[in-house]
């Protein structure tokens, strides 16, 4: 079992910035690839950023890309999505999800196996 859970979400203005952190524990973090879904009020949960076990692989939605930045620090078990530039439709509570380190890497949400509960993150207009 991998045990994730999130923090850093919160209220911001439009154009400003946060960073998500999701903290692992239970099994080996870096036989892990890890990503960052989200889900708005009366939406289906969506695929944000992706990254492979090494974090020298990423993948990102085109909503986010050139906006938002996922990392991770391996020695602190730890997955990151820094988010500038915010939009309203950028709020949603945000998941991070874990899968068994895999070729290639995926963006489709069956294909991982372990979920955080959520941290909402609201965009003031």
């Amino acid at each position: 079992q991998v045990q994730l859970v999130e923090s850093g979400g919160g209220l911001v203005q439009a154009g400003g910035s946060l960073r998500l952190s999701c903290a692992a524990s239970g099994r080996t973090f870096s036989n892990y690839d890890m990503g960052w879904f989200r889900q708005a009020p009366g939406k289906e949960r969506e695929f944000v950023a992706a990254i492979n076990w090494s974090g020298h692989s990423t993948y990102y939605a085109d909503s986010v890309k050139g906006r938002f930045t996922i990392s991770r620090d391996n020695a602190k078990n730890t997955v990151y999505l820094q988010m500038n530039s915010l939009k309203p439709e950028d709020a949603a509570v945000y998941y991070c999800a874990a899968r068994r380190a895999t070729i290639p890497l995926t963006t489709n949400q069956n294909d991982y196996s372990y979920w955080g509960q959520g941290t909402q993150v609201t965009v003031s207009s």
